[in-house]
């Protein structure tokens, strides 16, 4: 995060951009979309929160360490929940997997956690200023969907610079690209936790071009993979319920629907 400046902007321009969110500590899946050729190639990896939450929470993290300044870690939620537990705070527990991941964490880890920064911009070739955040830019937990109303979404941009015309944002797991009045918005989908689809989905941002990808992995060598090095006590469950993408992303969006101000 060295390259930062304060207000959240990195220094200088990059000229591709591979975007991966919602890792949720699956270390398999993300392993699968870092060994992407065009990730491999990509001049600066932008993850766009929720990196730990999930049964792998310390290899997920050493893994994106040592990825050194090539990555740029944008704080989620579940990463701001991860560092309060951790720091023995009260906060509400969102499910099982949270405290028991918080519990896993080394003090670096939680000192890396808790110097994320939300949102972040980043001057990308062909697209100028490009905002990424985890919700929305201004909450790391805001939800906006792809057939939010433009009513909902000005409201989420209301205080975002006219000069930002790309806002790429993570949080819902489900993969997509539309505009909003000029504004061109992009959600990569989730690595750890994916809604309708099986595999790691991630974007890529390329000579003024986005294109969304899918890494196609073994789906139960993952699930075994996750099951023999993790301790969490229902990590079968979990994985057969997250990595296996038992939710479909037409129950994901009616789970959502109800959190993106649209009338009930």
């Amino acid at each position: 995060m060295s390259g930062l400046s304060q207000w959240g902007m990195l220094s200088s321009m990059v000229r591709s951009v591979a975007v991966l969110s919602d890792i949720h500590g699956v270390l398999p899946i993300l392993d699968a979309v870092l060994a992407e050729p065009a990730v491999m190639e990509a001049e600066l990896i932008v993850v766009t929160g929720d990196h730990a939450s999930g049964p792998q929470p310390t290899q997920v993290l050493d893994r994106l360490a040592s990825l050194g300044d090539r990555v740029l870690l944008v704080r989620g939620n579940a990463d701001r929940e991860l560092v309060s537990l951790a720091r023995g705070e009260s906060i509400g527990i969102p499910d099982d997997v949270t405290p028991w991941a918080a519990a896993q964490l080394s003090p670096d880890h939680i000192a890396l956690l808790a110097e994320l920064r939300h949102p972040v911009s980043v001057d990308v070739e062909g697209f100028g200023p490009v905002l990424f955040c985890h919700g929305t830019p201004r909450n790391d937990e805001e939800v906006v969907l792809v057939d939010s109303s433009l009513k909902r979404w000005s409201d989420v941009f209301n205080e975002l610079p006219e000069d930002i015309q790309t806002v790429v944002c993570g949080h819902t797991h489900m993969p997509f690209i539309r505009l909003v009045d000029r504004r061109l918005v992009i959600n990569p989908g989730s690595i750890g936790m994916p809604y309708g689809h099986l595999g790691g989905s991630w974007a890529l941002l390329d000579k003024g071009s986005v294109a969304l990808h899918r890494t196609i992995i073994d789906i139960d060598a993952a699930v075994a993979q996750v099951v023999a090095e993790s301790t969490f006590p229902t990590r079968q469950e979990w994985a057969d319920l997250f990595i296996r993408s038992a939710a479909s992303d037409a129950e994901a969006l009616t789970t959502f629907s109800a959190r993106d101000g649209r009338p009930s």
